[in-house]
């Protein structure tokens, strides 16, 4: 006898425990990613996760998301050196999100579920990587953006979720335009904020030794240091064309003295006062005494862009325009609660994705109530 092939409806409770799962799993993942994306590592060798402190690989076995963390209370089984709880939050965050779309979502956008579970993933992976290296990987952002594109194909109702009954092809408008928006906002303060604030210079009375600090671990960039100011290598050089400018009173180069003059440090070169050019990678050491220096900065990133167009290629002009507000505010809640941006550098991409993340979780209907209520509903 041939009994048909029931399951529960995509909106029953039950169901919610798989995503939970996948989520954790995901999340495991994503913490690889998290560590090696930024180091130029590969996010596939080696296949098995390792301590990095002892480099020893971690078994299956103590690789079970969320449990293993738990059970080894946050150390390596080898060398007992401590795992950083991030490991277990990105895998509770990513668990929790992907759970809370499901929840949302199905059963009408089961079709496009793995497409926000991928913009989710991408959302986590990115904030803690800005985060920890002020930079966004522009390779998980144009990966984002098809995607973006491919879920507005499959489900015509994203860009604007509720109230949106346009065509497939509207829909697409609808995401190339919401990227296009995205990335010019951003574009445009980008080379705003570096006409404005595009160069630091630091003078001093006398002359204060300088000189280039290797990583102390892989994990760590070169430091320039000059006076008392100590400046990782990542936030000086953000475009090909910029250099860092020394006035030196006594240049050293691998221990060996080679005079005074302008001195210009390129991201992988020096120029030395006599026109001549040097790889880094080729000069054991480099120091001397300074009297000023102009350091090239950058009001905001260019990876901030590309997270705004990928946003936009999800939601529309309408993500774009209440992910971007609602990310300010995030901003400038957490810079006035824990005093960061004041003198320092601010990760914008974080608060960008946690306006992306409100609008999925219920902030569209604040932007279909501000549209019907200026009599624009339907844009």
């Amino acid at each position: 006898m041939n009994f048909p092939l029931t399951y529960p409806p995509f909106e029953h409770w039950v169901w919610l425990i798989p995503a939970f799962w996948i989520g954790a799993c995901i999340g495991s993942f994503l913490n690889v990613v998290i560590y090696r994306l930024p180091l130029g590592l590969s996010v596939n060798s080696p296949k098995r996760s390792f301590c990095p402190l002892c480099k020893k690989p971690i078994p299956m076995w103590l690789n079970v998301p969320l449990v293993s963390w738990l059970w080894l209370r946050g150390r390596c089984r080898d060398c007992a050196a401590p795992i950083a709880f991030r490991y277990f939050g990105v895998e509770l965050l990513t668990a929790l999100l992907f759970t809370a779309a499901w929840w949302i979502f199905a059963p009408q956008a089961v079709a496009v579920m793995l497409f926000l579970w991928v913009l989710l993933a991408l959302l986590v992976a990115i904030t803690f990587i800005d985060a920890e290296h002020l930079i966004i990987p522009t390779n998980l952002t144009w990966g984002g953006s098809v995607c973006g594109l491919l879920a507005c194909a499959v489900w015509p109702d994203l860009p604007n979720l509720a109230g949106y009954t346009g065509t497939r092809g509207a829909a697409l408008v609808q995401s190339l335009g919401g990227w296009v928006l995205g990335f010019g906002i951003l574009w445009v303060v980008v080379e705003l904020g570096k006409k404005a604030l595009g160069k630091k210079s630091l003078t001093f009375e006398q002359a204060v030794p300088w000189s280039l600090k290797e990583a102390e671990n892989e994990t760590d960039p070169l430091h320039f240091l000059i006076g008392e100011e100590s400046i990782p290598w990542w936030d000086i050089f953000s475009r090909k064309s910029d250099q860092l400018r020394i006035e030196a009173t006594a240049i050293r180069v691998s221990g060996q003295a080679i005079g005074q003059g302008t001195l210009l440090l390129r991201e992988a070169e020096i120029e030395l006062p006599d026109g001549t050019v040097h790889l880094l990678a080729e000069i054991q050491s480099l120091d001397g005494m300074a009297t000023s220096a102009v350091i090239p900065r950058e009001a905001m990133g260019m990876g901030d862009a590309h997270l705004l167009a990928m946003i936009g290629a999800f939601f529309g002009w309408g993500g774009v325009v209440l992910s971007l507000f609602a990310s300010s505010i995030f901003a400038l809640i957490a810079a006035a609660i824990g005093r960061i941006g004041f003198g320092k550098q601010l990760p914008f991409g974080p608060f960008l994705a946690m306006g992306a993340l409100a609008w999925l979780f219920g902030g569209w209907k604040l932007w279909h109530w501000y549209l019907s209520a200026f009599g624009l509903a339907g844009m």
